[in-house]
């Protein structure tokens, strides 16, 4: 081969980085609806942003104004005193019975919501799908204050029963001990918001079982695998995602409810050993009994309480986000 022809030939073009699916998605906007589209995603993702910084500046300012005056430890102190001179205020029973009222709605609907969804997509004859599922529907659009109103007349005077069978049995632990008196407690709450969320979960895990690809199940019941060993090992890994998702959703219906607590509850600033005793409190149902009659000072003590649950429900939904990131391979997106 001549030399004049090997040096004039080009090199070998250098390896290009991969191009991954986002970029050729942008680079692929060439029409003017493609343009639009992408910049209105892309300001709604940065407007929710700038809301979310503008509510925890607007809370942090406020809360900012009432802690500087509070006599108490903002944290520790069992009262909430905010007309008092000098005023004394603090979180600690709202936030013990924000968790535990939350922790015994999630122990309750968790479990049940699955179970029910697991019935609705693998068990249950067609003929009854569409009618529990309807009510199921029915059940998550009932206002709380309808929730609250049949906890306080129906709920409450038929848990008397549960409480003294509790008290007989399992009063010897002392969480379960009970003295006596309507039983309007941190059980009663946990019970009411349990009833409450069951729906929000039902469906979102009803949905997301749904989804699991058939040829997983077809694959299973060929290897030989029973109906709960289908579900076993491969319903739920392929919806633990979801249904944690839902956990999330309906948790945060209960950390925020309001006026169905503030029915079923006799609040006090005492944190009781016993679940079954009356008392307690929560954040929401402290704002909602008292931001009515407050003073300026004592709505900014509220909104420092507010912006404590909102730190617990950023921090919760945070936790929920790693739980999923890691379960990234049972994924419906990934399958």
């Amino acid at each position: 081969m001549d030399i004049s022809t090997k040096s004039t030939q080009a090199p070998p073009p250098l390896p290009q980085p991969p191009v991954t699916e986002q970029k050729r998605a942008v680079r692929g906007a060439t029409r003017p609806g493609d343009r639009i589209f992408l910049g209105l995603s892309r300001g709604s993702g940065i407007l929710l942003l700038a809301i979310m910084a503008a509510i925890a500046a607007f809370l942090t300012y406020r809360a900012s104004l009432a802690i500087s005056k509070d006599e108490g430890n903002f944290l520790t102190t069992f009262e909430w005193n905010t007309g008092a001179n000098p005023p004394v205020f603090g979180i600690a029973v709202l936030a013990f019975g924000t968790i535990v009222s939350s922790i015994i709605a999630m122990v309750i609907a968790v479990p049940i919501a699955v179970a029910i969804a697991l019935f609705l997509t693998h068990y249950a004859p067609r003929r009854l799908r569409g009618p529990i599922a309807y009510v199921i529907d029915l059940l998550a659009a009932v206002p709380s204050i309808v929730y609250g109103l049949w906890g306080a007349m129906i709920l409450v005077p038929y848990l008397t029963g549960l409480f003294g069978w509790l008290d007989a049995y399992l009063g010897w632990t002392g969480i379960f001990s009970w003295e006596g008196g309507a039983p309007r407690s941190m059980l009663t709450v946990g019970i009411l918001l349990a009833i409450m969320i069951l729906p929000i979960i039902t469906n979102v895990s009803r949905e997301v079982f749904r989804q699991v690809p058939q040829m997983h199940e077809e694959a299973a019941l060929a290897l030989g695998a029973t109906r709960w060993e289908v579900i076993r090992m491969a319903v739920l890994p392929f919806g633990r995602s979801g249904v944690i998702s839902a956990s999330m959703l309906g948790l945060g219906r209960a950390l925020g409810e309001t006026m169905a607590v503030a029915t079923v509850l006799s609040p006090d600033f005492l944190i009781h050993g016993s679940l079954l005793n009356p008392g307690g409190g929560t954040f929401a149902q402290n704002i909602a009994s008292k931001f009515s009659e407050a003073t300026e000072f004592g709505r900014d003590a509220l909104i420092a309480s507010g912006l404590v649950l909102f730190v617990i429900t950023l921090l919760v939904n945070g936790a929920a986000r790693a739980i999923i990131a890691r379960r990234k391979e049972y994924s419906g997106a990934n399958a």
